[in-house]
This record gives C-alpha cells, structure tokens and sequence, in this order.
C-alpha cells in the first residue's frame, strides 16, 4: 500500500490529526537532520577536507540517493521500525501515542543538541515508540519482541564491529602507505575523504532516512484509521521530502555535533578520517542490507574510537567518550520514559 503526494495533501487539508502527525514527523526529521546527521560529514569537516558548506551540500545530495537507492534495494529497516509496536486496533488513540513519541523525540534530542553530545536518534525514536505503546497497550503487550531484538543486534553491530572495523582499517591503510611520500598521501586521502563522507551521508539516508520514513506512513495510515496495514511501499515524493528537511536541520545546527565527533574525541589527520568513514560506511551497509536498524551514531563513533586506539589508547579523548556513553545508555530508558509519560498526557487531554 503506498500514497500519492496529491492524496497525501488533499487528506493533510481535510484531516487536522494528519496535519499535526505530519507536522511532529517532520519536526523528528529536521532534529536528526540537526543532531545526527553532522555524524556522517564530522571528520571530512574537521581536517579541512571540504568546508562545512559544501560538505552540508554534499550530505543533503548523498542522504536523498541513500534514501532513494537502498529503499528500492532493500525496504526492511523501514518495515523493521513500522513492525516493532503494536498501538492496538484504536486508530485515533494509536495515533495520539504516536504524536506523543514523537514529541518526546524532539524534546530528548534537542537537550542533547543544547550540550553538544551526539545522541542516537534511531534509538530516541525506537524507546519513544515503545514507551508510547505500552502507555497505549498497559503493559509489554504492545512490544514486538522479534522487531526489537534485531535492535540488540544492530547495538552490539554497531559498537562491537565499529571500533573493531576502524582499528583494522586504519592499520591496513598505514601498512600500504608506510613507505610513500607523506604530503602525496595527504593529497590523495584529502579527496578520498570527501568520497569516504559521501558514502557515509548515503548510508545515513539508507539507514535514518528509511526509519522516518517507517515513521511517517504508520501517522500516515493511522490518522485515515487503517491500523492494520502491514506492507507498504515508500513513495519517492516522501524519500525527496525527508532528504531535504534532513539537510535544512543538518545546516542550522550541525556545527556543535561536527566539533564534538570530528574533532573533540580524537584528534584525526586525513588518512585516519578516511578509514573512519570507510569502516563506518562499510558497517552500515552490512546493517541495511540485512534489514537491522542501526545507530549512525554509535557506528561512526566507535570507528573513529577505533581509529585514535590504534595509534595509541591515550589519543581518545575518553572523557568525551564517557559523555556520549552516558547519554547512549540513558536513551533508551529517558527516551521510552519521556514518551510514556507524554502518551498518557496526550491521551488524557484528547
């Protein structure tokens, strides 16, 4: 099942709840746009690989293809995240708690933007979606234990095989340079940074974009009081849609969350950023083609973590490390809290 754009803005002007539905989707896309998107462009940024403008360009352009190509390719993080709660057979109420994770989303995310922590927005939205479903539900009925499982999976994926990936790459490139010019290897990794950023804003959009997306045609079928659709198809209108207010947010206020990845944590010289986004990328791509909705974040992370190890341990920054570890682990439950709390408001007032 799937929308046309002139469907879509006939039934948004005809339906106030689809307006508001839509309005605090797209508010959740601008927020990970704001703070999760400068992820995939931080190290390109961060050693003057390509100035902020153009690497901002670059990420709305790549987003939108990752979009684009890999939901053709491959649907089923998007699916994932349609199926992961059930807010029961009451449209009107299944909607009112997804309004109300959706508001938590935007409120979570943006606190950890006031104190420039990266935080995972893939996991704000899957712990408000699921603290609103049990609102909904009064208890863990609402929870499709088989969905959330794989995101156990993509956790330990993008942590484990992120830090691990990024110390392996950045030691095979030092392998195959070590006996070559420095300021030519320079020249060369200064491009192949670019390239490697690129690849990372495409398996942004490949990854984040189809969980929004996910997002948006469950508000989309819930306030025309279908609860029960199970397969649908993504329209382009909708993959154009959220590439372009991802890269509005990313332009606005992405500079906080480049400094904090790129250039806070570890302190990278070309190659090094080049292996991050190369680990990265490659650990994203394994997560969309096998369907389990990852963190962008923590990938990109723990690849730069792994990169700054293997030169030595003590050139992570680890006090920023801790911080951005603290607000991971608290995600889920502050997150899922926040969207319990704000289901049962939103349920009392309407």
């Amino acid at each position: 099942m799937t929308i046309s754009f002139n469907d879509f803005l006939s039934q948004m002007l005809d339906n106030p709840a689809l307006l508001i539905t839509t309005i605090l989707t797209l508010g959740v896309v601008l927020v990970n746009g704001w703070t999760d998107a400068p992820n995939a462009i931080a190290t390109c940024v961060s050693t003057r690989a390509i100035s902020p403008r153009s690497a901002i360009l670059m990420a709305a352009v790549f987003n939108f293809f990752g979009v684009f190509i890999m939901t053709i390719i491959n649907a089923n993080v998007a699916q994932t995240i349609y199926n992961m709660v059930d807010f029961g057979g009451d449209s009107k109420y299944a909607l009112i708690a997804l309004c109300a994770a959706l508001f938590a989303i935007v409120v979570w995310a943006t606190a950890a933007w006031y104190f420039g922590i990266p935080t995972s927005e893939s996991h704000a939205l899957i712990a408000g979606i699921s603290g609103a479903a049990i609102a909904l539900q009064g208890g863990f009925n609402g929870i499709n234990g088989a969905e959330w499982i794989k995101v156990i999976y993509g956790l330990i994926l993008s942590t484990v095989l992120g830090f691990g990936m990024g110390w392996f790459t950045v030691k095979s490139v030092e392998f195959i340079c070590r006996g070559f010019d420095r300021r030519k290897t320079n020249r060369f990794f200064q491009g192949a940074q670019v390239c490697g950023g690129a690849a990372m804003a495409f398996m942004h959009g490949a990854q984040d974009g189809q969980k929004f997306m996910g997002v948006f045609m469950l508000g989309i079928f819930l306030a025309n009081g279908q609860s029960s659709v199970s397969n649908f198809v993504i329209p382009i209108w909708l993959m154009v849609l959220c590439s372009v207010v991802m890269a509005l947010g990313t332009s606005i206020g992405g500079y906080k969350i480049i400094k904090a990845v790129g250039m806070d944590m570890v302190k990278l010289e070309k190659y090094q950023g080049f292996s991050a986004d190369l680990s990265a990328a490659g650990c994203l791509l394994l997560s969309s083609l096998t369907g389990i909705p990852v963190s962008t974040t923590h990938t990109k992370t723990t690849s730069i973590m792994g990169v700054g190890a293997a030169k030595r341990i003590r050139s992570v920054n680890w006090g920023k490390v801790n911080e951005m570890v603290l607000t991971w682990v608290l995600t889920f439950p502050g997150c899922g809290l926040i969207g319990l709390i704000m289901a049962k408001f939103f349920i009392w007032i309407f």
